[in-house]
């Protein structure tokens, strides 16, 4: 069974976090939640998750994918040393690096976007060295990159073609009457 890892801080985006582990988990993936903070932690909007993963017992090695939510959270994703070299790690070893929304820019700011289709929340587009499409989802080789909220379905379906192929993928959007 492949694996994706969730990463959270404090101030996530709710919808982008739990409408992706949802989409993820019904199409099979086996989606670990990890808290930055090593403790509870709550979006924006107030809903607090318990019981998460502490991001001190990371192992990216048993990790297909990296998935990082946007909101106001995604500073604390961004200023994480760790996490960015988890990134790096990931991206290296041609694993699936996933961000929607602010968090792109955590990817952009590393370089990681220069010469890919990408997408994030337009206002925050800053010109990072590949082409910005604007679209709900990008998928450029191993990364894949969503604009908002709006745009979780598309996004976490973007993930779950990239691990699990287009055939599965469609199953899961019959299954939820999914007609776009």
């Amino acid at each position: 069974m492949k694996k994706v890892a969730l990463m959270l801080a404090n101030g996530f985006e709710e919808i982008e976090a739990i409408g992706t582990y949802a989409i993820l988990s019904r199409a099979g993936l086996q989606v670990d939640i990890y808290a930055l903070s090593d403790e509870d932690t709550t979006g924006r909007f107030g809903l607090t998750c318990t019981k998460l993963n502490k991001f001190a017992s990371f192992d990216g090695t048993i990790y297909d994918a990296l998935v990082l939510p946007g909101g106001p959270g995604y500073k604390v994703l961004q200023n994480n040393p760790r996490l960015q070299q988890l990134i790096k790690e990931f991206i290296d070893g041609g694993k699936v690096v996933a961000a929607i929304c602010a968090s792109p820019t955590i990817l952009g700011h590393q370089g990681y976007l220069k010469g890919k289709n990408y997408t994030c929340f337009t206002a925050m587009d800053e010109n990072f060295g590949g082409h910005f499409t604007g679209e709900y989802a990008a998928a450029d080789g191993n990364i894949i990159t969503g604009q908002s909220a709006a745009a979780t379905i598309d996004f976490a379906f973007a993930i779950a073609e990239k691990l699990l192929g287009k055939e599965k993928v469609d199953q899961v959007k019959k299954s939820i009457y999914y007609k776009k």
